[in-house]
């Protein structure tokens, strides 16, 4: 994705400029980039709760919900620092489905369960800094590299549970939080969003991720090193996509090497597209990420509730990332005239 010309990249994408001062409020709440995605989310649940029935608002099915976004959310939070580098990684969700085996192979080797945690993470991030390299190093495509490395672990995952699942960890604590607790994968979810948003946001790094998407040839040349950027942003990726495969088999209660994959990182991606994460890079939010996930978590548990095909759902998700990319587009190029224009009214 980064094979684009720099020349058609902008080194600071308008969206991301904060709003003039003596602007009107409309122009204010246009800046404000999870606005459309929390709109919709509201408008989706406020029809389900008319149409699902009694079922929808009761505790067991926010859980339900809750079960949806949760793996979803995390996995997008690190998609969404590497979208807006100008890559993706396909991988992310078989690092999903290997990261609980690793873990059986560390604590049958006689590792204590959390340092066993602790040690998947770290190949989770070693698989993450992979792909990174070789991007970096050998200038493939991100597409590709992750791409192959997706198959890799996809027939790692195969030999290490020789295609069956395996009973996971249970009966103590470090389970508990890790998955055990019927709200701890929503409140893992909850965290690392609200961690990644302020990295994004509030650090340095943020700021290099955004000038690496935004325009890369600019950002080299003010001393940024990209391609160290772009290889962490590949670790943080995997990292949480591991650490969502073990939250998720925990709270199950079994590893199965048939989770996550394709399916669950293309979740994830479409959670980050619909919450306002640029494609090409340059511009993204990881709470817009999380009501992304909301939202597909919403549609499908309301199209379980009321009866329609679950066929239909990937219609809707399909509609959805299409409405939302022309939308992100459209809201975009407003913020930049609004910009413009506040700036020649100073001038």
């Amino acid at each position: 994705m980064t094979d684009a010309p720099a020349r058609h990249r902008r080194s600071g994408p308008a969206a991301d400029q904060p709003p003039a001062s003596g602007e009107s409020p409309l122009a204010r709440l246009i800046h404000i980039r999870e606005l459309s995605i929390v709109l919709v989310t509201i408008a989706a649940a406020i029809y389900f709760s008319l149409t699902s029935g009694p079922g929808f608002n009761t505790v067991n099915n926010y859980q339900t919900i809750a079960q949806y976004l949760a793996p979803w959310a995390i996995v997008a939070a690190g998609e969404v620092m590497l979208l807006i580098c100008g890559e993706i990684d396909l991988s992310a969700g078989f690092v999903f489905t290997l990261s609980p085996f690793v873990l059986i192979l560390f604590v049958n080797n006689y590792t204590p369960l959390p340092l066993a945690l602790l040690a998947t993470l770290v190949v989770c991030a070693l698989i993450g800094m992979t792909n990174g390299l070789i991007h970096t190093r050998l200038k493939i495509p991100s597409f590709i590299t992750t791409l192959g490395m997706a198959f890799l672990l996809w027939g790692l995952s195969l030999i290490i549970s020789n295609g069956s699942p395996v009973a996971a960890p249970s009966g103590s604590w470090v389970t508990n939080v890790f998955g055990g607790w019927r709200w701890s994968e929503l409140l893992w979810c909850l965290v690392v969003v609200a961690v990644m948003q302020m990295v994004l946001s509030t650090t340095r790094f943020g700021i290099f991720v955004k000038a690496v998407g935004g325009n890369p040839v600019a950002a080299a040349e003010s001393g940024i090193r990209t391609a160290r950027v772009k290889v962490i942003s590949f670790a943080i990726v995997s990292t949480l996509a591991g650490l969502a495969g073990i939250l998720q088999g925990i709270r199950v209660g079994s590893f199965d090497p048939t989770n996550g994959g394709f399916n669950t990182m293309f979740f994830a991606v479409a959670a980050a597209v619909i919450g306002g994460t640029a494609l090409l890079g340059g511009s993204g939010t990881v709470i817009g990420a999380l009501f992304g996930a909301l939202l597909l978590g919403l549609v499908y548990d309301g199209f379980n509730l009321t009866g329609i095909s679950a066929n239909g759902f990937y219609v809707v998700l399909g509609v959805a990332i299409l409405v939302a990319m022309a939308l992100n587009v459209y809201l975009a190029r407003l913020r930049g005239r609004l910009n413009a224009a506040a700036r020649r009214r100073h001038e």
